[in-house]
């Protein structure tokens, strides 16, 4: 018999998987390593538990407790059950018509102003190379301004007296307006300080979304002979369809629970009641006359369309994009 027939191959023995804590390549664990973990998630459940508590507390307890009161009367301080009737005062209230009404009108004005002036003064920005900074704080200056001192900023502006629109007015030899006490102004001059008080956002929020555009697809629509107007319907339209599909919807649910401006500019329901709103007559049922049951009512209503056009507008855009 040969040397090399006699000769055994040995092989190395197999290194043990990590983790299993067998062999010599298992480490135990670092002492106190459980008690960082603990630590960590107990940490991040603390913080999950706080943001619960208060989305429960000044979000969703709210809304629950205007659906209860929407079926309730309250009288000599003994709630009870009222069913219908709420809904039955709102709906019989000669107001309410007058409110729905001039509230879908504010929301098509200042879908008119609101939705379309920021965009375009976005597209004007945009096309500035130099001072492009500078100009979006001056736009977004009056959202910083507090909405109070805004909206009485355009109180003055409005004076029929020595406001600065009829000053305006007078140099060009216009007959002068009164821009709050007319029934036919009142509400577009509404409009018109709510847009300039809260375009700031918008301008910003258009702008990022034009800055996304590549630029070769503007080089392709000026080879094909495109203008500005068709640029801007062609290629800045379609690119930032999402953004103002999104932007249209938060502008509806804004515009329909506009309170501030016609509250202090109008004192709410203005001449012949032309600026009254919904969220104004139920601030005037709970406030005014006392009847909380009525004014839980009427923004459960409002809940309800607002939440059902946000359905309808949430089903339409997976539609599309699928």
């Amino acid at each position: 018999m040969t040397p090399s027939a006699t000769r055994t191959t040995t092989r190395p023995a197999p290194r043990p998987e990590a983790g299993t804590g067998a062999g010599p390549a298992a480490r135990p664990p670092a002492p106190g390593a459980f008690a960082r973990a603990l630590r960590r998630n107990l940490t991040a459940h603390g913080f999950l538990i706080g943001a619960v508590l208060c989305f429960s507390f000044f979000s969703w307890y709210p809304m629950v407790r205007e659906f209860l009161l929407a079926f309730q009367k309250t009288e000599d301080g003994r709630t009870t059950w009222a069913g219908w009737s709420n809904l039955a005062t709102v709906f019989n209230d000669p107001a309410i018509w007058q409110a729905w009404r001039n509230t879908l009108l504010f929301t098509l004005l200042a879908l008119l102003l609101g939705f379309v002036v920021p965009f375009l003064v976005a597209i004007v920005i945009n096309e500035f190379r130099h001072g492009r900074g500078y100009l979006r704080l001056l736009v977004y200056l009056p959202v910083m301004l507090p909405p109070v001192a805004s909206v009485l900023l355009f109180k003055y502006l409005y004076d029929p007296g020595h406001g600065l629109f009829n000053e305006i007015l007078r140099f060009l030899h216009l007959p002068e307006q009164q821009w709050l006490q007319d029934p036919d102004l009142s509400l577009l001059s509404v409009v018109v300080a709510s847009t300039w008080m809260n375009m700031g956002g918008a301008v910003l929020i258009y702008l990022a979304a034009l800055q996304g555009i590549p630029g070769e697809l503007y080089e392709a629509a000026e080879l094909d002979g495109a203008g500005l107007f068709r640029k801007i319907w062609h290629v800045t339209v379609p690119q930032t369809r999402l953004v103002l599909l999104l932007m249209l919807l938060l502008q509806i649910i804004a515009t329909m629970q506009v309170f501030l401006e016609p509250f202090l500019l109008t004192g709410g329901a203005g001449p012949e009641g032309s600026t009254l709103t919904v969220v104004h007559l139920i601030y005037q049922y709970a406030f005014n006359f006392n009847d909380y049951g009525a004014a839980a009512a009427l923004g459960l209503v409002l809940l309800v369309l607002l939440a059902g056009f946000s359905a309808a507008y949430a089903r339409f855009s997976r539609a599309d994009d699928a």
